[in-house]
């Protein structure tokens, strides 16, 4: 970490990581493609999905809150030479995911009809909502560790492990899926159960691994008891990819219940799948930063100003590349995306247009992604939580529920999608205007002389 050439550093630790967050998009999206491919209700069940995503999304976000910061905080002990300290923060990990786990499957079996109706389910959809809701619950605990986990073995710069994490997730339910769904003729509960088998297969995979010999962080039963002084600040640092990750959920929430109120069970069925490309969109650029993250962090932790400089500066750029790249993609062939996740024409019809709108400020978010990752990176928790509420809660859900008091009738379903790329220019311009101050600002720290007693 603190010697390789940072480009080949990068392009190792990044490509796997990436090709694991690709898989991942296709282990996330796969369900929703078989399932609006479903005879008939192919539709109606899509939609009934893309109500479950928000809650889904809540279950994955949470793991987030404890492994982000976990994961950043411990290579920032690596590279100070604080292994024991590293351990001790994977053990608390472990043991505050499955926490985690318990308390969200009581709360939402117990809330679940509420839960569905609530974030846009109709009397149509509510079944297949349930269905396909109740069953991913019982895997909950399998979600946290494998996802949650799985960052602390890319950090110690085993990415091929942590990749192969999410094969072997994705390429089960690969095969499982279309068994379950069209063979057994399980429907959406099919997908489900596929889900669920699938990353119990990866969690066991992650705990094998972190309790092996080759780990250099290993889970160890005496530091899996709960210190509040080592917990707390990895979830204080790991608030804010929490929040970019947990406020879709509130997102999606004011999305689909502004489009059910303004449009119809297609509007939100046609939301579905803007949320998917756009989940396609963010796992990418999420794979590019958990590869520099640990390059960042360890040379951050080292006290070596050339090397974090270099590495953010690479990630940018490609950060930058690919959003421009996935743009024009959106913008040239929005039919065709539209086409890969139903066979409902009025979906489709929708999605042609609607995601030329909902994307088009994607061509510059690689800045707002690079910028805030690397607070986390740098352990800067304050500003990186703030910039991730300041995009989703202060800009974007006031724009969905003021904007399309703006327009007419039949241009207010356009208004809700606009509310998307306005909040993300606006976040940009902010995002890189305070990185540069304070990125600036800790360069200079870490490159001033050390003191002489």
């Amino acid at each position: 970490m603190g010697v390789m050439p940072v480009k080949k550093l990068l392009f190792q630790l990044a490509v796997p990581t990436i090709t694991a967050q690709v898989i991942n998009a296709l282990y996330n999206i796969v369900d929703r493609v078989y399932i609006g491919h479903i005879p008939e209700v192919g539709g109606t069940a899509l939609t009934a999905l893309g109500v479950c995503f928000p809650l889904i999304t809540l279950v994955s976000a949470t793991s987030m809150l404890i492994s982000a910061g976990g994961a950043a905080r411990a290579a920032i002990s690596m590279g100070s030479g604080d292994n024991e300290k590293a351990q001790r923060i994977l053990g608390n990990a472990v043991s505050a995911l499955l926490l985690i786990s318990v308390t969200l499957f009581v709360i939402f079996f117990c809330f679940k009809k509420r839960l569905l109706y609530l974030f846009g389910a109709s009397d149509v959809t509510y079944p297949y909502a349930e269905s396909y809701f109740s069953i991913y619950l019982l895997g909950t605990a399998f979600v946290q560790l494998s996802l949650g986990l799985n960052t602390f073995i890319t950090t110690q710069g085993f990415t091929k492990i942590s990749m192969k994490t999410v094969l072997i997730g994705a390429v089960t339910n690969l095969i499982l899926d279309p068994i379950f769904i069209f063979g057994l003729h399980m429907g959406v509960a099919g997908a489900a159960l596929a889900t669920i088998l699938s990353q119990a297969l990866s969690a066991i995979w992650v705990m094998v691994f972190l309790t092996g010999k080759k780990t250099l962080l290993r889970i160890r039963i005496r530091n899996m008891k709960i210190d509040r002084n080592i917990l707390l600040p990895c979830m204080a640092l790991g608030f804010a990819p929490f929040i970019m990750q947990s406020t879709e959920s509130l997102i999606m929430l004011c999305f689909n219940n502004s489009l059910l109120k303004y449009g119809s069970d297609v509007a939100v069925g046609t939301m579905t799948v803007l949320a998917s490309v756009m989940q396609m969109v963010m796992l990418p650029l999420s794979g590019l930063t958990q590869g520099a993250q640990p390059i960042i962090s360890y040379n951050y932790g080292a006290k070596s100003a050339e090397r974090v400089k270099e590495a953010f500066y690479l990630l940018l750029k490609c950060c930058l590349a690919y959003s421009v790249t996935v743009w024009t993609i959106c913008m040239l062939i929005p039919g065709r995306i539209g086409a890969l996740f139903t066979n409902n024409k009025e979906i489709i019809e929708m999605v042609s247009w609607a995601l030329r709108l909902y994307m088009g400020g994607v061509i510059i978010f690689g800045a707002q992604i690079a910028c805030q990752q690397t607070f986390v990176a740098l352990g800067n928790a304050k500003v990186s939580a703030f910039l991730a509420v300041f995009r989703k809660i202060i800009l974007l859900i006031p724009l969905i529920l003021v904007l399309p008091m703006l327009f007419s009738p039949a241009r207010k379903v356009f208004a809700v999608w606009l509310a998307e790329p306005i909040a993300d220019v606006i976040a940009v311009c902010v995002t890189t205007t305070m990185f540069r101050r304070q990125f600036r600002d800790a360069m200079a720290k870490l490159e001033m002389p050390e003191p002489v007693f």
